[in-house]
């Protein structure tokens, strides 16, 4: 074992006790990140605005402060991006983390040292845990690849601008620079084909033992591996241990995966955002993804079902239930506040509190009523691929709602296969039962012949990576839409079917 080794066993022991005294009092660890994210805010305009020096209950802050995505916040945001002091957060932000906007451009997200701390803390965190479960350190000897946007920043009246992957580039620990890679050159490539390509050559022959990003763009990079070597992933990699991913479901990928591998191998599940670092895969035993509670963010919960409505209740960690479609709202030490991220997540623990990310709000099907998640879909995937042969690359699906015909209304699936199932009908026959076990809504729609049996569109191999070229979405922060409630996906898609 080597020095390096054995120092990350000693650090992940005490980082473990660490996170256990804020995990073992949740709920007063809440209540204390609350009390200072008002008390450190109050002078600022937002805070002034919203009284906040009045505010010393969650009632009152539901009572003052209104949930609020991006667009309602962007006239403070708009301060912030001016240069002005002390509008959601004293001072200034040093960066902004800039990613695409959902109505009028982009979103600059500010980020300060506090925040970007916690976002570092956290990755770090996650595989310190892991190491401290599984007694496996060996790989922090060898080489860590982390697919991310490019680190060069721009600039807008003093405060920094750029991805957040990028701009976490500037923050890996000295201990990891020389097992990093890609080269800086490298990783300022903006072309994502050409960088990838450029990442193959220069990890082809190195000692890869970890490997990090969304799961669609990982994959692009072992299919180009494997082009180019004529081999395994894991075969090229011996000593290639560990998969860390998030921002998308792993499951509806890992047979695709193992395939390219060669081999199984350990994965960790992150729940980082421009917005904040939320959760991270803490047990590889259990599923789920420890909520980080004392990462200055606190935690404010909305039933899916009932957040369009007028005055949806709002609710503190201490009122949630399992197994609960939520949609998260964060305040942060950012100044993002009553903010809802649009990610929906439910509870599979209350002790300690762990968490799955169900889909987005934004994200549903129910064009005829049956408010299908996210969540539901992967799983009637992952159900379809475990009782068939087949394998995917990728899929979404969109509702049709006026078919041809007299044909009645269906939810169509357009999926890029990477091996066709043997048996279509029982792949497709599992996708609906699937979905009708864990759907009511799609089961009564089903059963009373509202809806006829779903259908499949084949999309050709590399489909859905031209169709996000074509959208200027290729590279390795962007991911596709899961499943959308008109056809604004589907019908472009359909350009690149079989």
């Amino acid at each position: 074992m080597s020095l390096k080794s054995f120092a990350a066993k000693l650090f992940a022991k005490y980082v473990v006790a660490k996170t256990e005294q804020w995990k073992s009092r949740p709920i007063e660890t809440q209540n204390a990140v609350f009390k200072q994210l008002i008390q450190t805010a109050s002078n600022t305009k937002f805070g002034k605005d919203h009284g906040f020096s009045e505010i010393t209950s969650h009632e009152d802050f539901i009572a003052k402060v209104p949930i609020r995505d991006y667009e309602e916040l962007r006239p403070y945001v708009e301060k912030v991006v001016a240069g002005q002091r002390d509008i959601l957060w004293p001072g200034k932000p040093i960066y902004f983390a800039k990613t695409s906007g959902t109505t009028s451009g982009a979103k600059y997200v500010p980020l300060n040292k506090s925040s970007i701390k916690n976002q570092v803390e956290a990755s770090r965190n996650a595989i310190l845990t892991y190491i401290n479960e599984t007694g496996n350190s060996d790989f922090v000897d060898g080489k860590m690849i982390f697919l991310q946007g490019s680190p060069e920043m721009q600039e807008k009246n003093g405060i920094k601008l750029g991805r957040l992957s990028g701009i976490s580039a500037h923050y890996v620990p000295n201990y990891l620079q020389k097992n990093r890679l890609p080269s800086w050159e490298t990783n300022c490539i903006e072309d994502w084909e050409a960088k990838v390509d450029t990442i193959v050559q220069e990890t082809i022959k190195e000692d890869m033992t970890v490997i990090a990003g969304i799961p669609s763009w990982v994959q692009m990079y072992f299919e180009k591996l494997q082009d180019t070597s004529g081999k395994k992933v894991g075969e090229l990699f011996k000593n290639f241990q560990l998969f860390i991913y998030g921002g998308v479901n792993y499951e509806p990928y890992r047979a695709k995966f193992e395939s390219l591998i060669g081999r199984k191998v350990d994965s960790i599940e992150l729940f980082p955002a421009s917005e904040g670092f939320f959760a991270y895969q803490d047990s590889q035993k259990e599923k789920g993804m420890l909520l980080l509670l004392n990462s200055g963010i606190f935690y404010e919960f909305v039933k899916a079902d009932e957040f369009f409505e007028e005055h949806p209740k709002r609710i503190t960690l201490k009122e949630v239930e399992m197994g609960v479609n939520y949609v998260m709202i964060i305040s942060t030490d950012a100044g993002l506040w009553a903010y809802n991220l649009g990610d929906t997540v439910q509870f599979i623990s209350l002790n300690p509190y762990k968490i799955i990310v169900s889909g987005r709000i934004k994200h549903f099907i129910s064009a005829f009523g049956e408010h299908v998640i996210a969540k539901e879909v992967e799983e009637a995937m992952n159900q379809a691929i475990a009782a068939t042969d087949a394998q995917i690359n990728e899929f979404t699906v969109a509702p049709q709602i006026t078919p041809e015909g007299d044909e009645l209304p269906y939810h169509e699936w357009l999926i890029e296969f990477e091996k066709k199932p043997t048996d279509m009908q029982k792949f497709i026959a599992t996708l609906d039962a699937s979905l009708q076990k864990q759907n009511s809504y799609y089961y009564d729609l089903m059963e009373g012949n509202i809806l006829q049996l779903l259908k499949i569109t084949a999309i050709k191999v590399g489909g859905f990576h031209e169709f996000m070229k074509s959208k200027g979405k290729l590279g390795g922060q962007n991911k596709v839409q899961r499943l959308s409630n008109d056809r604004s996906v589907a019908d472009k898609l359909t350009e690149f079917k079989e």
